[in-house]
């Protein structure tokens, strides 16, 4: 676990990038800060670094000369549960909603300061190392969300949720930070295939907030909702 002092461990990281400026400026600032960096310039020496490495985290490019960088997000993610960012140069967010969609953690674009996009790193592994130490609790706060036990208990005891309103809490803080579209939603937590009613999905998002004082659930307009991974 990395909690707070990551010079206690060397993490082992894993840049797939083929800038070969970008990657020496990146990779050097992440070495400065405790992380054991591994640069990888193509999509298939990547997923041969990643095999022999096994990361603890894995930051890329969308951009590479042999192949799409989002093939190489779904075969890393088809592999592992490993925290994984992607990097685009673009700022539109177009890669960023189809990055999420596939399965990565967290998205930064390359015009990001170093510095936040080490925090970025820090709150992928944190969640990652938390999650392998009991994948069936979620601590959220001043909540925390029992998946064994089925129940959600605060300050107070037992928070009063129904069972799709369970089911929805534990969806949201199991993928808290990820953008999270309307239907796969209610394809994963209601369990049926197609968008059904989005009042649905937004009248018990709007019963959580309530019911969970102090988690925030971002809505993200045309899209869905986000729960911020320091509720």
């Amino acid at each position: 676990m990395y909690e707070g002092n990551y010079r206690c461990r060397m993490a082992t990281l894993l840049l797939i990038e083929d800038e070969p400026v970008f990657a020496s400026t990146v990779s050097r600032y992440l070495a400065n800060e405790g992380f054991d960096v591994t640069v990888a310039e193509t999509g298939a020496e990547g997923l041969e670094r990643f095999e022999s490495l096994k990361p603890d985290v894995v930051l890329l490019d969308l951009r590479l000369p042999d192949v799409d960088g989002f093939e190489i997000c779904r075969e890393l993610r088809s592999r592992s549960t490993a925290p994984l960012i992607i990097l685009s140069a673009r700022e539109d967010g177009t890669d960023k909603v189809l990055g999420l969609e596939l399965g990565a953690d967290d998205y930064a674009t390359k015009s990001m300061p170093h510095r936040e996009l080490l925090a970025r790193i820090r709150a992928v592994t944190r969640r990652a190392a938390t999650s392998h130490e009991d994948p069936s609790v979620i601590d959220l706060g001043r909540y925390r969300v029992d998946r064994t036990a089925h129940e959600v208990t605060g300050p107070d005891g037992v928070i009063d949720l129904t069972q799709r309103e369970f089911e929805l809490t534990w969806y949201l803080a199991s993928h808290a930070g990820e953008a999270l579209e309307r239907e796969r939603l209610f394809n994963d937590v209601w369990h049926q295939q197609g968008l059904g009613s989005s009042r649905t999905i937004d009248s018990h998002v709007v019963s959580l907030r309530k019911k969970l004082s102090g988690v925030r659930i971002s809505s993200i307009r045309g899209f869905g909702y986000r729960l911020e991974p320091d509720g």
